[in-house]
Parts: structure tokens; C-alpha cells; sequence
């Protein structure tokens, strides 16, 4: 963990890692889902029916450069089949 919002170096994240009070983006569930929608944040990977995941890189390149960072065409990732 680097920095203050304990973020891992690598690997993934849940929401509630991302999300304030705790995470380093202060919007809303509703806020951040909205902008995954319209491509202004990083899209999850989905691990299951009900778990999905972020990219470390991705959300510290969002705090890094903002949501320019994520053009709205951006594809969407592969699911991940956890057997």
C-alpha cells in the first residue's frame, strides 16, 4: 500500500475501496455508475453475477488525470470465469 488511501499497487478493487469516505473519489454509487455507463470512469471486470472489480491502474490513472482519462468509446473488458 502507497499512498493514502491504501490502495494496492496492483490488482483490483472492490467499489468500497474506491468510493468516499473511505476511497479517493467522492461521488455516489449511483454518480459512479453513471459515469461507468457513459464511459467517464473505468468499466469493471466482472468476476461473478455479483462481483465486479476495478483496476488499480485504472482507478490511479483517474486520480491521476481525471475522467478525461476514459474516452467514452472505451471497450468493454473481458468477464472472468473463476472456476
Amino acid at each position: 500500500m502507497s499512498d493514502q488511501y491504501d490502495l494496492p499497487t496492483t490488482g483490483f478493487v472492490r467499489l468500497a475501496a474506491i468510493l468516499g469516505p473511505r476511497g479517493p473519489i467522492p461521488v455516489s454509487k449511483s454518480t459512479w455508475h453513471a459515469g461507468v455507463k457513459s464511459g467517464r470512469f473505468p468499466r469493471p471486470l466482472k468476476l461473478g453475477p455479483r462481483i465486479a472489480v476495478w483496476r488499480v491502474e485504472d482507478i490511479r490513472a483517474l486520480i491521476r488525470t481525471g475522467a478525461l482519462a476514459f474516452p467514452l468509446n472505451q471497450p468493454k473488458p473481458p468477464t472472468v470465469d473463476i472456476q
